[in-house]
């Protein structure tokens, strides 16, 4: 079981997220506001973050790097409606663990959250 973070700025991807990996037996912790999820993750521990690289007011990627900041060793998936050559590498360069293309697909979600925690951590 892990505390998962999921951001995304539509509120239906957020609670699909959550209701996959609940019931794989994950906490999950959902939003649809950057600083709600930042603030969040400031006072709680964090396994993983799922973010979509659209947001708001921030780009995931920025706030990837702020929640890095409190988790080092946070594991990362990022999610994208938009997939392009330069967010994947931003988001490799940031050290994200995986990278998903919406709409999100059940199967994908579950085999990628289970290998990027079962991944050794990065020395």
């Amino acid at each position: 079981m892990a505390e998962i973070l999921a951001l995304d700025d539509v509120l239906d991807a957020t609670v699909l997220v959550g209701k996959i990996l609940k019931k794989k037996g994950h906490v999950v912790h959902t939003f649809t506001e950057e600083d709600e999820a930042i603030a969040f993750a400031r006072t709680h521990p964090i396994d993983l973050a799922i973010l979509d690289i659209k947001l708001k007011k921030m780009s995931g990627i920025e706030v990837l790097a702020i929640l890095k900041e409190e988790h080092p060793a946070m594991r990362t998936i990022v999610l994208t409606g938009y997939p392009t050559v330069e967010t994947a590498r931003e988001a490799i360069g940031l050290g994200v663990d995986e990278y998903c293309v919406k709409p999100i697909d059940r199967v994908e979600l579950e085999d990628k959250v289970a290998k990027v925690l079962a991944a050794k951590p990065k020395s």
